[in-house]
């Protein structure tokens, strides 16, 4: 039997990232560690964020919510290996995540008749044959992650009512409650966060896992704007959630949009990114303060790599923040998207 074909055969790419062209062609990028690009795939519409397989060189692109694509792609030539939908009733919400064998892919997803967050199960060791679902427990699943403190996922209920015939229009802000759930492989709900009734407009949308299992989240306010309110936070099961730089006046500058989160190589680092606000926060994990900003033009992308943080822009811009600064930023000529999704 021939072996099968892995990540290093394709040159080890670090990271995908959804983007658009100049002339508004919508594309799925792998990059090198230096920003180099390694292929493009083309979307049918925009995309999102991606998830990688955690053995072969395969990527599965998602559109945008509410999308009704997840692109398959083999990323040794960039092309599609199949292309999945959901079921009728259901839209994707943009992210996804393998099981550690790779043998089972997780997809958030909104059952838009009921407004029930869903969990789709799609088998992925050969066919990505479509075998059913789980509840997310909560509204509005987005982000979900693998638990590495216990065999399951957490889940980013942004707690949003939405349906494919309102668009992206909010349709249950009066009763909104985002949470964060940890659900078993299996669907149950093991552990529940809901903050307080004052954040209760602040939707958890975005994750970070970090090794000792704590889940970082970055919160898109949906109040009036003007608000200082905590835009990411910390949680271990069986804890309370620790708010970074909840009395830190420069918590304005984020203008209450988390775009995307990571912890640094070490895990004493949370970053968030800001497209609003045009600026990364990097605060210490422990103290829960704000150690530094970095000013970059609609920065929402946001990855770690062995020395420190990546980001993209939606100008085309590649760049690593050490030390304080800005370094090797390399410019392409497209926009990238929300997210740099790391593969290494």
């Amino acid at each position: 039997m021939a072996p099968q074909a892995s990540w290093a055969d394709i040159g080890s790419p670090a990271y995908l990232a959804a983007g658009r062209t100049m002339d508004g062609r919508f594309l799925l990028a792998g990059l090198d560690h230096t920003g180099r690009i390694l292929f493009r795939h083309p979307l049918p519409a925009r995309g999102h964020a991606a998830t990688a397989h955690p053995t072969r060189p395969e990527a599965v692109a998602f559109a945008r919510r509410p999308g009704q694509f997840a692109d398959v792609i083999d990323c040794r030539s960039g092309q599609a290996l199949t292309r999945l939908t959901p079921p009728p009733g259901h839209h994707f919400y943009g992210h996804g995540t393998y099981s550690p064998d790779g043998n089972l892919l997780f997809t958030t997803e909104n059952a838009f008749e009921t407004g029930e967050g869903r969990i789709g199960l799609w088998e992925a060791s050969t066919t990505y044959r479509r075998i059913g679902s789980i509840a997310s427990g909560g509204i509005g699943p987005h982000d979900m992650r693998l638990r590495q403190d216990a065999p399951g996922l957490v889940v980013a209920n942004g707690g949003i009512q939405t349906h494919p015939d309102s668009g992206r229009a909010k349709l249950n802000l009066p009763a909104m409650q985002p949470n964060l759930s940890y659900l078993t492989l299996e669907g149950e709900v093991e552990h529940q966060l809901q903050l307080d009734g004052d954040l209760r407009l602040n939707s958890i949308r975005h994750l970070a896992m970090r090794a000792d299992g704590t889940v970082g989240f970055a919160m898109q306010w949906q109040g009036d704007p003007g608000a200082d309110l905590p835009i990411v936070g910390l949680h271990r099961p069986g804890s309370t959630a620790l708010l970074i730089a909840a009395e830190d006046p420069r918590l304005r500058n984020l203008q209450g949009y988390g775009g995307s989160i990571a912890f640094s190589p070490d895990g004493h680092e949370v970053a968030v990114t800001s497209p609003r606000g045009g600026v990364v926060q990097v605060a210490d994990c422990a103290s829960a303060t704000l150690l530094r900003e970095h000013w970059l033009t609609d920065v929402c992308g946001l990855a770690t790599d062995r020395s420190g943080f990546v980001v993209t822009t939606g100008q085309g811009r590649i760049a690593r923040l050490s030390a304080g600064a800005v370094k090797d930023p390399i410019d392409h000529d497209l926009a990238w998207d929300n997210h740099l999704i790391p593969l290494l």
